[in-house]
């Protein structure tokens, strides 16, 4: 683990300017001929006195209400240097509720975290600590739209620290250069491609592995993600 963790990130260029952004999505599930728009997701940014503030909202459709409702919403706090000051993500999935709050300090090269987790029995918390930068699961793709995409090299690992309400998690990005890809609405657009692979502590995978489509242009708009599910798969279109 500590010689994947050695492999860290090429430095990120000056921050672009992403104020007053919103990004729509179509979230579909696709299995086999079955192509659904079950969700429809929004990223704003917004420009703030001392930084940015960013919300990801998602919710599903009516159809999918019926199955199983869901609205989410991701909410990160960050500086002028796009480094996350504080997150928040609130769950609310059919009958579940869920909150969870991580507050990030700094020390140098060192990151730490206060994370309270609110839950219908009670609260915990934890604190987290990384001997790096770390990110959460909104500011992260921030940290990817300011790299310099020049300095990657394909097919090499990349790994960097996602702090989560509960734990510290190792982010393994890998690059695969430039693609060609079809969006919703039957374009075609070039994009970075990058997969990306959440471990534990010990090198236990937490998740499945994840897929992003990062625009070519000094935007560097996310146009596709696609995460696996156990029965198909869900794909996170860019609308324009």
């Amino acid at each position: 683990m500590m010689l994947v963790v050695a492999m860290v990130l090429p430095q990120q260029m000056g921050a672009r300017d992403f104020s007053n952004e919103t990004l729509n999505y179509e979230v579909v599930y696709h299995w086999g001929m079955i192509w659904k728009h079950a969700a429809d997701a929004t990223l704003t940014t917004r420009k703030t006195k001392d930084g940015y503030f960013a919300q990801l909202t998602g919710k599903t459709r009516s159809w999918a209400d019926k199955v199983y409702p869901v609205r989410d919403t991701l909410k990160c706090t960050m500086n002028n240097e796009m480094k996350p000051l504080q997150y928040e993500k609130l769950t609310h999935e059919k009958d579940y509720y869920a909150r969870d709050l991580i507050k990030f300090s700094y020390n140098y090269s060192h990151t730490s975290a206060h994370c309270t987790r609110y839950r219908k029995g009670g609260t915990t918390s934890i604190d987290l600590s990384a001997k790096s930068q770390a990110y959460d699961m909104v500011s992260v793709f921030y940290m990817l739209r300011n790299l310099d995409y020049d300095e990657l090299s394909r097919n090499k690992n990349y790994t960097t620290v996602i702090f989560s309400g509960k734990e510290k998690e190792y982010l393994t990005i890998n690059y695969k250069g430039v693609e060609t890809i079809k969006m919703r609405d039957g374009s075609k657009r070039k994009a970075h491609a990058i997969t990306f692979r959440f471990t534990q502590k010990g090198g236990k995978q937490s998740s499945d592995n994840l897929s992003a489509w990062m625009s070519t242009d000094d935007s560097r708009i996310p146009l596709l993600l696609v995460g696996k599910l156990p029965v198909g798969e869900v794909k996170c279109y860019y609308k324009n």
